[in-house]
């Protein structure tokens, strides 16, 4: 199995590369070492720096999140014609959509409720006014007033 002007300990076996194999590792076992040093340096805290700066100048807090390295397209034909949007936009485009489609129907919740509110509010003056013109009246003395000379 050796290759020509390599050693036998470092050619090339049917259970994986060479290197892998004089560590000891399985290609299972390699993925899961390389994935989880790499999932801790993702976690880390110097991937978060600056996440609080930029969320106070107002911008995103991931820079990857929205600007114009992310929205522009790549590249476009040498005629000036755009370039096809790609997957990422069409779904950024989505959810952009869907959001302020969210928003529409919330604002018109609100004002169908303010409206409602509002239509409430005027019933009940109304009620209270009505119950007011249809009360007793004050009999006898109090309604016997001097008259007026004539």
């Amino acid at each position: 199995m050796a290759a020509p002007g390599f050693p036998r300990s470092v050619a090339r076996a049917p259970r994986g590369h060479a290197h892998f194999r004089l560590l000891g590792l399985s290609m299972a076992a390699l993925g899961t070492r390389l994935t989880a040093g790499v999932r801790g340096l993702r976690c880390s805290a110097a991937v978060r720096a600056g996440s609080r700066w930029r969320l106070q100048q107002g911008l995103a807090a991931s820079p990857s999140g929205y600007g114009p390295l992310t929205e522009l397209p790549d590249w476009s034909y040498a005629d000036g014609r755009p370039a096809p949007p790609m997957k990422g936009q069409l779904r950024r485009k989505v959810q952009r959509e869907k959001f302020a489609r969210r928003v529409v129907l919330l604002s018109q919740e609100m004002d169908a409720g303010l409206q409602a509110w509002q239509l409430r509010q005027q019933e009940k003056l109304q009620e209270e006014e009505r119950k007011h013109k249809s009360a007793l009246k004050p009999k006898g003395v109090a309604l016997q007033s001097p008259l007026p000379s004539q």
